[in-house]
């Protein structure tokens, strides 16, 4: 592409060079006189056009054979590397863009997945509190069944032995009193049905 616009670049300086130098050659030779300079001689004007047709076919050659090239070739190749450096920096705004993607992309799953976690921890210790509590009432409710059992039965074993006690206090006593002896079965009875008596009265 460059080393065509070149050469057409030379092949207009050439022509304009050629068409150019006759006017130059008559106005100087208008102003100089006979015995001035050779070149300027009307009659040395064909060799001279000659001379320079030669001199500028050589230097277009020259031109169009090994410079013109040459720039065009390295004036490709700075096009080519910046075609090059372009798409590479391209390709690595790509990539930087898809690695913050993916960079932003895990951050989020990672957020997503503590929080999940701590919502799963928090679940779970709520509800090793709830058994836990709920171990601790049962095992609670079992010791008071246990303790309220063990209390009737204390209760009721006192309940005898205080019958007991009462039914030889009022066996002696009728006994001194009345001159009686009564048996312990019927005052126990008469004793139960005093307690039994006694003992909504106490309630309310």
């Amino acid at each position: 592409m460059y080393s065509v616009k070149y050469q057409s670049f030379v092949k207009s300086a050439v022509i304009a060079a050629v068409s150019f130098a006759p006017s130059v050659v008559l106005a100087a030779g208008g102003k100089e006189s006979k015995g001035g300079l050779p070149q300027l001689d009307l009659t040395t004007w064909p060799t001279q056009i000659f001379w320079l047709i030669v001199t500028f076919a050589i230097a277009y050659v020259l031109m169009s054979r090994l410079v013109t090239p040459k720039i065009g070739s390295v004036l490709e190749n700075r096009a080519s590397k910046i075609a090059s450096d372009l798409e590479s920096a391209k390709a690595a705004d790509a990539e930087a863009k898809a690695t913050f993607d993916s960079y932003e992309k895990a951050l989020s799953d990672a957020r997503n997945e503590a929080a999940a976690q701590a919502a799963a921890a928090m679940a779970e210790a709520k509800a090793n509190a709830q058994a836990s509590e709920e171990a601790l009432a049962k095992k609670l409710g079992t010791k008071i069944k246990k303790a309220e059992a063990k209390l009737a039965d204390m209760r009721s074993e006192a309940m005898e032995n205080l019958e007991d006690i009462a039914a030889d206090a009022a066996s002696q006593a009728v006994q001194q009193l009345a001159g009686i002896k009564a048996t312990k079965a019927v005052l126990g009875k008469h004793i139960k049905n005093a307690a039994k008596t006694v003992a909504p009265q106490e309630a309310n």
